[in-house]
């Protein structure tokens, strides 16, 4: 499958019908506390990764995979339900600089 930008599945609550806002927000609520609980998991494994009990549960190569799923699946959250914050970064145009004429 080739390559695309992947855009959120979730609608924004400016770009839908006024009889569809509620359900927007539930969705937008539901994929909020998901992309809570991927960035909680990420968060408990770098904490067993500092305190170095990972070696406990894991072999190197079992914890580096979990991890890096972990990691993988919390970006995927972040695009699913970005904050609003990170809305408005996006959609400030950026500045592109000319180069000056000689």
């Amino acid at each position: 499958m080739a390559e695309r930008e992947f855009t959120s599945p979730v609608p924004r609550v400016e770009e839908v019908p006024f009889r569809m806002i509620a359900a927007t927000r539930k969705w937008e609520r539901t994929a909020g506390k998901w992309r809570v609980l991927a960035e909680q998991r990420c968060a408990h494994f770098d904490d067993l990764y500092r305190s170095g009990r990972w070696k406990r549960y894991y072999t190197e190569q079992e914890f580096l995979a979990v991890l890096r799923d972990a990691v993988t699946i919390a970006e995927r959250w972040a695009k699913i339900a970005p904050l609003p914050e990170e809305c408005e970064a996006a959609a400030q145009p950026t500045k592109v600089e000319r180069p000056e004429a000689a």
